[in-house]
């Protein structure tokens, strides 16, 4: 094991065993080094590679907020590991709907419980956009995307919003080229648009079970359409 993964693997060890919290500030690094007899080359190296995984963060200077300290909220790069692992792992496409059908029916559920007079406006906004008949594809995909890592927000469950987004952003790309080969893609679309509004009514009047049921045969209709491979 390298030196650097002795010192990361001894943090990680103490975040799973509870010893450091949210907050916690790690010891310094000379001591570091010294409780584990390694060089300050290798801690620094260990806390870059936590840092870049969004555990920790690091400020320079005497303060109290001064130090290297367990990250405090989550990070966006949690959501890019999680992008990154479902874009190489090429799981079967059945498997990616199931999962969606699971997240999102739970999403929409809670953002009909949720969802208040400026949520609304907000999604009520992103279909506005959507509907622009002169939108590319591109621009489309992105909106779509926004659609529903928005209802997604609305749950307020932070690890399900991270899930969501890291699916979402890990399938622009394919979702994108199966949308270039439809022979129809126009009528395709007017057709997302329409289950979309569907799905919007739904929440708006608080209906979480016809919301789930709607957001579901969205999800289904789309991968039955789409070419896409597994």
């Amino acid at each position: 094991m390298k030196a650097y993964e002795v010192v990361r693997n001894h943090i990680e060890q103490q975040i799973l065993a509870g010893e450091l919290h949210v907050g916690s500030t790690l010891m310094p690094e000379r001591e570091l080094a010294q409780l584990l007899g390694v060089s300050r080359t290798a801690v620094r190296e260990a806390l870059r590679t936590l840092e870049a995984q969004g555990l920790v963060t690091s400020q320079v200077g005497a303060g109290p907020q001064s130090g290297t300290r367990i990250a405090d909220r989550p990070s966006p790069a949690l959501a890019k590991l999680l992008q990154m692992h479902v874009a190489l792992s090429q799981f079967p496409i059945d498997d990616v709907v199931e999962a969606r059908v699971m997240l999102e029916r739970r999403n929409v559920e809670l953002a009909s419980a949720n969802a208040d007079a400026d949520d609304l406006a907000r999604l009520g906004d992103l279909l506005g956009s959507m509907e622009d008949p002169q939108m590319g594809i591109e621009e489309f995909n992105r909106l779509d995307t926004a659609y529903h890592v928005g209802i997604a927000e609305l749950g307020a469950n932070q690890l399900v919003i991270v899930l969501t987004t890291a699916v979402r952003q890990a399938l622009a790309v394919p979702i994108r080229e199966a949308s270039l080969r439809l022979p129809d893609y126009p009528a395709f679309r007017r057709d997302l648009i329409r289950q979309h509004r569907r799905i919007f009514e739904a929440v708006a009047s608080r209906d979480a079970a016809r919301a789930a049921d709607v957001i579901e045969e969205h999800i289904r209709y789309a991968y039955t359409i789409l070419p896409m491979s597994s």
